[in-house]
C-alpha cells in the first residue's frame, strides 16, 4: 500500500494540477540524479509536505522516515503509509533521531521556514552517514516572482519565507562539512505560462550547475564519525581532533572528559 495524499491531507499542491505534477517530475528527475538512493538505504526526509518526497524514495525500496511538525497532519498520514514508511513529528532544527542513523537525509522545502537554517542544517548532517540533499528556493531565480513561487511550490501565500542563493546554501554546508564535494543543479527555469504552451523548453536547458532554475537542489557526502549517544560506546575517542560541530551535548561531554 502507498501513501494517498489525498486521504492523508497531506499539503502537496504539485498533486493538484498536471502542471504542478509537472514541476514535481522535475524536481524528482534533479533529486534522483543526485543522491542515487539504492536500495535498503535509510532515508530520512525531512519537512511538512513531504509526501511526494517519501514515495520518491520508497519507490526505489528504500526504508523512508519522514518528520513532520504538524500534529494532525501526522495523525492522519500515518493512516495512510504503506510498508517500509515511518512518520514522525518533530523538528528540522532538533531531530528526535540518532548521530549516523540515516544514508541519506533530504531536507526539502524546510529552510524556507524554520527558525534557524544553520541548525537545520546541522542537524541533518549529525543523523547522517552517507549523504544529505538540501532543496531550496532560489532568491535569483528567472521563473517568476516570489510570490508567484511560493505558490507553485505549495507555500501558503500569507506565510512569510526566505528565498536562498546558491552560494549561501554551500557556505553554510562547507561552515558544517569543510571541503567536501558539493554538488548541485536547479529545474524550473521560465514563468508559469511557459510550462502551461509546452515543456519542451525546459528540458532543453542543462539543469546541473545552472543557477537560474527556481528550484535548488544540492548535495554532499557526510563522513561517518559519532556514534548514537544511547548506545555503549566502548572505544577509545580517537576521534576528538576531528571533533564536529555538530556532536550532541552527551558526546562533546564526553569528549571534554577525555581532554583531562
Amino acid at each position: 500500500m502507498t501513501l494517498d495524499q489525498k486521504k492523508a491531507d497531506w499539503p502537496d499542491e504539485q498533486q493538484k494540477t498536471r502542471h504542478g505534477q509537472y514541476i514535481f517530475s522535475r524536481q524528482k528527475e534533479l533529486i534522483l540524479e543526485l543522491v542515487l538512493p539504492r536500495a535498503g538505504e535509510r532515508t530520512l526526509c525531512i519537512g511538512s509536505g513531504a509526501g511526494n518526497y517519501l514515495q520518491i524514495f520508497r519507490d526505489k525500496w528504500c526504508s523512508v522516515t519522514g518528520l513532520v511538525a504538524n500534529a494532525e497532519i501526522l495523525d492522519n498520514a500515518r493512516k495512510q503509509v504503506g510498508e517500509g514508511i515511518e512518520l514522525w513529528l518533530g523538528k528540522a532544527e532538533d531531530l528526535p533521531f540518532s548521530d549516523d542513523e540515516f544514508d541519506i537525509v533530504t531536507v526539502i522545502n524546510t529552510l524556507e521556514t524554520t527558525s534557524s537554517p544553520q541548525k537545520a542544517v546541522a542537524e541533518a548532517i549529525r543523523v547522517c552517514r552517507g549523504r544529505v540533499f538540501i532543496g531550496f528556493l532560489n532568491k535569483y531565480s528567472f521563473a517568476g516572482t516570489r510570490q508567484r513561487l511560493k505558490e507553485i511550490f505549495g507555500f501558503p501565500l500569507a506565510e512569510k519565507i526566505r528565498f536562498f542563493s546558491i552560494e549561501e546554501i554551500k557556505e553554510m554546508a562547507g561552515s558544517l562539512i569543510g571541503t567536501q564535494t558539493i554538488k548541485w543543479g536547479s529545474v524550473i527555469y521560465f514563468p508559469t505560462i511557459v510550462y502551461d504552451m509546452s515543456t519542451e523548453l525546459e528540458e532543453l536547458v542543462p539543469h546541473m550547475k545552472n543557477p537560474l532554475g527556481a528550484f535548488v537542489g544540492l548535495t554532499f557526502p557526510v563522513k561517518y564519525t559519532y556514534r548514537a549517544a544511547q548506545n555503549p560506546i566502548v572505544d577509545s575517542y580517537q576521534l576528538k581532533a576531528d571533533a564536529q560541530v555538530t556532536a550532541p551535548e552527551a558526546v562533546r561531554g564526553m569528549l571534554r572528559e577525555t581532554d583531562k
